[in-house]
């Protein structure tokens, strides 16, 4: 019987459970042992890799966070490390690996495929900065969360007549600023990829109170160059608007995802477990999702490929403010 491993990496994100959930499931449906590896990457190199049945994986599919444990390991980019996991896999006669995870699993992926591992890799974080797929497994909730709580904060921020900053997560990729402050109707939407200036955001400021606007809602991703608690004294200080912050962080990352995270996780750890399937052969693999059908891409292609910043909806955002 084949014997194929996953496991999650790096942050964790909503929708990791629905994904490995959908590769034990695929798996043992296709007549395969399917195996977990505790903390990533660590627990291929700790040998803490330990079989997964179909029953272990009831009652996850709308949970947050993973069952696996999740790690970013330092010790995976030394050689001496990479060889051992690779090693503790054949062991268990693993020839097969999924990973979970974003950016750096996907490198440390690489690593395995070079020993001989074949890997298939699933997107899960809530950055949502892969350039290869539209979506990542984890961005739809993370979007949603900040939606809520914009929608709170917005009732405090009338009643008082406030500014609100509110900082979300994306230091390198703006698409959770862009997405909730688009749908949020934020005042102000500031994103790494977009440079502004504080003049710039104090004169957005202005114009609103210059048409009667009581209170201000600014989206603020962590990335942007801008302290938050620099922009926050400015705005005060120069608008006479009292003016608070609040930094959402791994809040982000947590609760129940959405049906949509949770259909691309299953749809993705599917697609993933057919592609160890179907090839012999070592292949580094990634899956990924374009114009709403499953994709997958060579694994390096889909490190190397920018994330795809869309203008068009930053405009839109900061025209219908």
């Amino acid at each position: 019987m084949d014997r194929i491993a996953v496991l999650t990496s790096g942050g964790d994100a909503p929708g990791m459970n629905a994904a490995i959930r959908a590769v034990v499931r695929s798996g043992i449906s296709s007549g395969m042992s399917v195996y977990g590896s505790r903390q990533g990457y660590e627990g291929l190199i700790n040998d803490e890799i330990f079989e997964l049945k179909w029953s272990d994986l009831g009652n996850v599919l709308h949970t947050g966070g993973t069952i696996l444990g999740t790690a970013r390991s330092e010790r995976f980019f030394e050689d001496k490390w990479i060889d051992k996991a690779a090693d503790n896999l054949k062991a268990h006669d693993i020839k097969d690996v999924v990973v979970i995870g974003g950016g750096g699993s996907f490198k440390g992926a690489v690593r395995l495929a070079q020993r001989g591992i074949s890997v298939a890799c699933v997107p899960a974080t809530i950055d949502n900065d892969f350039g290869y797929t539209d979506y990542t497994i984890g961005f739809d909730t993370a979007v949603n969360t900040v939606l809520s709580i914009i929608s709170k904060i917005r009732d405090t921020s009338s009643s008082h007549g406030r500014t609100i900053i509110i900082e979300v997560m994306g230091r390198t990729c703006g698409d959770i600023a862009l997405s909730a402050g688009l749908g949020g109707g934020a005042d102000v939407v500031l994103v790494p990829e977009i440079s502004m200036n504080i003049q710039e955001i104090v004169d957005r400021v202005r114009e609103g109170q210059a048409i009667g606007k009581l209170h201000n809602i600014i989206v603020k991703s962590e990335g942007v160059e801008i302290p938050t608690n620099e922009l926050e004294e400015v705005i005060e200080g120069v608008t006479g608007t009292e003016t608070r912050s609040v930094v959402l962080s791994y809040i982000q990352r947590g609760g129940s995802p959405t049906g949509r995270d949770r259909t691309l996780a299953s749809l993705m750890g599917a697609e993933a477990v057919k592609i160890l399937q179907e090839n012999s052969n070592p292949v580094g693999i990634a899956v990924g999702i374009h114009c709403e059908a499953i994709i997958s891409v060579p694994l390096q292609e889909a490190i190397d490929k920018a994330p795809i910043f869309h203008k068009e909806l930053y405009d839109l955002a900061f025209m219908l403010s």
